[in-house]
């Protein structure tokens, strides 16, 4: 039996994962007529009470959550679909699918009044205070940052990019200093009013609220448009008791900014507070359609839905006096009870919202329905009391409702005190000037230390020493990991207003680019040792002239430059081989290990020099073609030397056998054609980069265009050494 019931549950949680709600629903009301333990029961009613609900039977989905209540107060995990669905039905019928509602939201933020659509935080969706520069290269608030970090306890995400990986410890990033000082240049007013905020907020800190308030009716004076200013002024008027203001500055938060969660956790709050407990829940819901992740949101719907849903008790305890919550629980008890009720039509609003408190006429019927179990003189006393605070409240709301309209049209009417069209009047391109070349920032980035730099400059500077050009902080950590990624919002700014000077540099940047990748003229060259086609060349990477040439070489994208021995009198020897660049990795300290690989060979026509390492004009050897006997000859040489090759390197001891092979790999296997490549067979390179030979032995060989000449060397070095070896 057991079994079968158990086949039957699971067939109910695949008809719900399908959406086909009915059949789940009439499964689990199928398995409850034989179930008796309280605790199962009430897991099997919540699961029925979810399949009604999504499937549009919300009436009857109450019913069967109340009923499952009476067993025990329902709990958050037995209300999350519940809390899903309504959430959801919000979402779809204020923004439609989550893409739309992301893109309302950034248009809401694009539309930030005051003429700074391009420096608003996609957090806040406010004027940006105290810029930080993420590693991904998007700004948001500090204070925004710390926030989200402190709320959610997990690493803090990009609100653009949607990356988290490459952001650390937000605490460690500090204020951009160029975008910030660009800001209090630009928009004066609104940095004034973030500086009121901040002083607002350290003086609500120190529970002096009605110094806080005043720095905030201040900000608000001077911009009346700002949403993050009425939330928090509302959350002042909360802690001060004066709900009622805290409700109206909610809500004109949530008017400013309607895609903004935390002013419907404002709003919510407030209502509360009043007394006002279905409009809290659904505006809590509203905040859970907009960011789902809400731990507060969540936790305020799960404790309000689950005192909805609670039973209500007849007799209420003297001691309780709140009349708004007696009389919403009175409400909630009269239309849970009365079976000819629809329960829906009377809780949700729409389709899917929780009803809006009626106005303050129907507020006071209501009231009359909950004082008739109290004696008649309290009863005339708190109605008159009600009377007089509605009418107070209204002239209050019709005087504060005008005032704030007249805001309102002022804020429209007078021009903003810097817009799109006057921002290029008050640039000074010296704003966005980097401090090392003393140019217009290219490809600018943002060390964690707050301070920016054309990206080849910074590079440049971290080549010398592992510390921020301008305060020495220490960038080691930033400098293995490489994450240079370009500052979004500063290259905005140029591009926007400073196109001319943007394609200046770019031209600058581009021709230098072309000649830096032209792999015949002014080739970068590595002095060091000696190289060979297709054999492994690992090097260490530590001086910074060195760190210059490998990035130029990564950043042109050939990912190559020649090595060539060192010459007393010319500075490098006239032949080489150019190296390809396969990896690098960074060490903290600045240096690096490069894999490269040999190409071609060359030989050098000129020497150079550029930025303090060595360059040269070259021309690229091949080897000479030959056809008929002289082919048939070369076979035969090669087919000689490859055998005789085989026993010296097989004569070696083991451990010298496996430390070469650890460092340039096994020993290539004969080509089936000798003339495919213009280097000649790669064993032969191989051959040559093992010999216990010195450079200036080996160098002839790479000279060499003639793969006979090139042969007979290697069998009289095989000859030698094979006379010379103990016996």
């Amino acid at each position: 039996m057991g079994t079968e019931s158990e086949s039957m549950l699971q067939l109910a949680a695949e008809a719900f994962q399908s959406k086909n709600f009915d059949l789940a629903a009439d499964i689990y009301q199928c398995q409850l007529a034989g179930l008796g333990d309280a605790g199962s029961r009430q897991e099997l009613m919540v699961k029925r009470a979810d399949a009604l609900a999504f499937g549009g039977k919300l009436t009857e989905a109450f019913e069967v959550y109340r009923q499952a209540s009476e067993i025990e107060r329902l709990r958050p995990v037995h209300l999350s679909n519940l809390i899903e669905y309504l959430s959801d039905s919000i979402r779809r019928q204020d923004g439609g699918d989550g893409q739309s509602r992301v893109q309302r939201r950034g248009e809401e933020a694009a539309g930030c009044p005051g003429g700074y659509e391009d420096l608003s935080c996609r957090i806040c969706l406010s004027f940006l205070y105290e810029p930080v520069t993420l590693p991904c290269g998007h700004c948001f608030c500090k204070k925004c940052l710390e926030r989200e970090r402190k709320e959610k306890e997990k690493p803090v995400m990009c609100k653009e990019c949607r990356d988290s990986s490459r952001v650390a410890d937000v605490q460690s990033y500090r204020v951009n200093v160029v975008l910030s000082n660009l800001l209090a240049k630009w928009f004066p007013t609104q940095h004034q009013a973030g500086q009121l905020r901040r002083e607002g907020n350290g003086l609500y800190s120190e529970r002096k609220m009605e110094a806080a308030l005043e720095k905030y009716n201040q900000a608000i004076t001077i911009a009346p448009m700002d949403h993050i200013l009425f939330s928090n002024r509302s959350q002042i008027h909360s802690t001060l008791r004066h709900y009622e203001s805290a409700l109206r500055d909610a809500e004109m938060a949530c008017r400013l900014m309607p895609l903004w969660s935390k002013g419907h956790v404002r709003k919510a709050q407030a209502l509360v507070s009043l007394g006002r407990t279905e409009e809290a829940l659904r505006e809590y819901l509203v905040c859970l359609s907009i960011e789902p992740d809400s731990r507060l949101a969540k936790t305020e719907v799960n404790k309000l839905l689950s005192d909805l849903l609670a039973p209500v008790i007849d007799q209420v305890p003297e001691h309780l006096s709140d009349c708004n919550t007696v009389c919403f629980r009175a409400h909630i008890k009269n239309s849970i009870n009365t079976p000819s009720q629809n329960f829906r039509s009377s809780l949700l609003s729409s389709e899917l919202g929780l009803a809006l408190t009626p106005p303050s006429s129907e507020r006071s019927e209501r009231c009359e329905i909950r004082c008739q179990g109290e004696p008649k003189v309290r009863r005339l006393d708190q109605c008159l009391l009600l009377k007089r605070k509605r009418r107070s409240t209204e002239e209050e709301d019709e005087r504060e409702g005008r005032e704030r309209g007249d805001c309102l049209k002022r804020s429209k009417s007078e021009p903003a005190e810097v817009n799109e069209s006057s921002v290029s009047d008050v640039l000074d391109p010296t704003d966005l000037e980097c401090s090392l070349c003393m140019r217009i920032f290219y490809e600018p980035v943002t060390t964690p230390c707050g301070h920016t730099f054309c990206l080849q400059c910074l590079e440049r500077c971290l080549d010398h020493n592992p510390m921020c050009p301008l305060c020495k902080e220490e960038l080691s950590e930033y400098l293995v990991k490489r994450q240079y990624c370009k500052t979004v919002l500063m290259e905005t700014l140029i591009s926007k207003y400073l196109p001319s000077e943007l394609m200046e540099r770019q031209k600058i940047h581009q021709d230098e680019i072309a000649e830096l990748s032209n792999l015949n003229k002014n080739v970068p060259i590595f002095v060091c040792t000696m190289a060979f086609p297709t054999v492994p060349c690992p090097l260490h990477i530590f001086e910074p002239c060195y760190r210059l040439m490998i990035r130029r070489c990564m950043e042109t994208g050939t990912n190559c430059f020649g090595m060539c021995l060192a010459d007393n009198l010319k500075g490098f020897a006239d032949y080489g081989c150019l190296l390809e660049i396969r990896d690098v990795k960074f060490f903290s300290d600045g240096r690096s290990v490069v894999d490269t690989v040999g190409r071609r060979r060359f030989k050098v026509i000129q020497h150079r020099e550029r930025d303090g390492y060595n360059t040269a004009d070259i021309e690229y050897l091949e080897d000479v073609q030959v056809e008929g006997v002289a082919e048939r000859e070369l076979q035969s040489l090669h087919d000689t030397v490859y055998d005789q090759a085989l026993v010296w390197v097989n004569s070696l001891k083991a451990e010298q056998k496996e430390r070469i092979e650890g460092h340039f790999g096994p020993m290539p296997r004969k080509d089936s054609v000798l003339q495919t490549t213009p280097n000649g067979p790669s064993w032969c390179w191989w051959l040559l980069a093992v010999f216990p030979l010195e450079g200036r032995a080996q160098l002839p060989f790479l000279a060499l265009t003639s793969l006979k000449d090139r042969l007979s060397g290697i069998r009289k070095v095989l000859l030698f050494m094979a006379h010379s070896r103990p016996r």
